[in-house]
Order: C-alpha cells, then sequence, then structure tokens
C-alpha cells in the first residue's frame, strides 16, 4: 500500500510531466498530438513495443508472452510470476525459485492439461499453408475426421505430447489429450525457457544457466539489481 509521501511524490511528478506535455505539444504539427500514458515505479523493457511495468499491485505488458494467445497458459502464468517478483518485490532470487519449481512440475509430468493448451488462429485456407505448423496438422486431422470446419479466424487448440518426428507431427487436439503425456522438453525448451529467458537475460542468466535448476546445480550469484 502507498504512503502518504509517496503519493505526493507521485502527484508532483504527474503535474510536472502533464506541464511539459503541454508545452512540447504545442510545439508540434496540428495532427500530432503525445499522451501520457502513466507514471511507474519499475518496469521492464524488452524492445520499446515489449515491455511490462506495474501497477497498483498488477502487470501491466505489451508484446510479451503473457498478453499472448498462442503460448501455453504455464508460459504466461510463469511470466507473469517472475515479473511481480521483480517488479513488485525486487528479489531476483525469488523469481528464481519460481522458475525452478515450474521446471521441475513440467519434468515431472504433473501439469493439468489447462496449463498446456496452445491457441493459434487459422489466418487462411488449410491448403494456402506452406509451413504446416503444429495447427495447421491438428485443423487438417479435426476436418478430416468431421469434427471441425477450419476456416479463417478458426481458433485451434492443441497439445504437445511425447513421441517420435517434429513438433507439428506431435500436436493432437486438446480434447484427444490424456493426462501425462505431454512432452516436458518441448514445454521447457519451447516454451517456458524462451519467455523467461528475455526476462532473466538482464541479470545474467543463460538458458543452459536456468536448466541448470531442475538438477539443483549451484547457482550463479548475481550483485542486486535494484
Amino acid at each position: 500500500m502507498e504512503s502518504e509521501e509517496q503519493k505526493k511524490i507521485e502527484k508532483t511528478i504527474n503535474t510536472q510531466v502533464n506541464t511539459f506535455l503541454t508545452y512540447l505539444n504545442s510545439t508540434l504539427p496540428e495532427s500530432m498530438e503525445l499522451e501520457y500514458e502513466g507514471f511507474y515505479r519499475r518496469g521492464f523493457f524488452v524492445s520499446k513495443k515489449r515491455y511490462a511495468v506495474i501497477e497498483d499491485g498488477k502487470i501491466i505488458a505489451k508484446g510479451l508472452e503473457l498478453v499472448r494467445r498462442d503460448w501455453a497458459p504455464i508460459v504466461k502464468t510463469t511470466q507473469e510470476d517472475v515479473l511481480m517478483a521483480i517488479l513488485k518485490n525486487g528479489d531476483v532470487d525469488k523469481a528464481i525459485e519460481i522458475i525452478k519449481k515450474v521446471l521441475k512440475k513440467i519434468k515431472t509430468g504433473n501439469l493439468n492439461m489447462e496449463e498446456l493448451v496452445i491457441h493459434t488462429q487459422i489466418t487462411k485456407k488449410l491448403s494456402n499453408y506452406k509451413q504446416v505448423g503444429p495447427h495447421v496438422v491438428v485443423a487438417r486431422k479435426l476436418e478430416a475426421e468431421n469434427r471441425l470446419k477450419a476456416e479463417k479466424g478458426t481458433i485451434i487448440q492443441y497439445v504437445i505430447v511425447k513421441g517420435k518426428g517434429s513438433i507439428s507431427e506431435k500436436a493432437i487436439p486438446y480434447e484427444d489429450y490424456v493426462n501425462g503425456t505431454y512432452d516436458p522438453e518441448y514445454y521447457i525448451n519451447n516454451q517456458v525457457l524462451p519467455a523467461i529467458s528475455r526476462i532473466m537475460g538482464s541479470f545474467g542468466y543463460t538458458k543452459e544457466n536456468l536448466l541448470e535448476l531442475i538438477e539443483d546445480k549451484k547457482q550463479q550469484t548475481l550483485d542486486a539489481f535494484f
């Protein structure tokens, strides 16, 4: 909860920014106008269009996996929890513990189906796809079995399971999933790690370092970021 002193500081900053914004907009052409989005004490920026800030105890993100549909829920919740640990608590060690717990949970096969389902939209006719991704394979399977008519805009829900072949060949409709048959290596290496590495790379952690957490290998020591 914010203290009265913090509220006063924020109010002063907002006033100063609005004064500056009024002046700046007066110098711009009539067709241009800048807007003040808000004041945030902490933020994490991957690029100018991919970032996360915290406001009133909630993470506000743009362009990151936690706000995108085509990533498994386990990725979104993990990324949000890691960002919360860093942006709200300023605690990198807590973030590492969260990642460690999630990676072990995935590795041991303890995820529920609701944490695994990936949603991807069909953007054109199935016959027009030159590169056949998992969602296209699943869509064609559902059509062949008269279970779905896949049209532009249709959302395909699928899970990647254990087996031989490419990722696309291991994709099945979510309703066909049997508990415990998901591919942990896929969800670790192709889902969770890419999303988490975007954040933890700023603190000196590589994908290899994060993978070592599963085996409880000694973690590297980092200077305090905040």
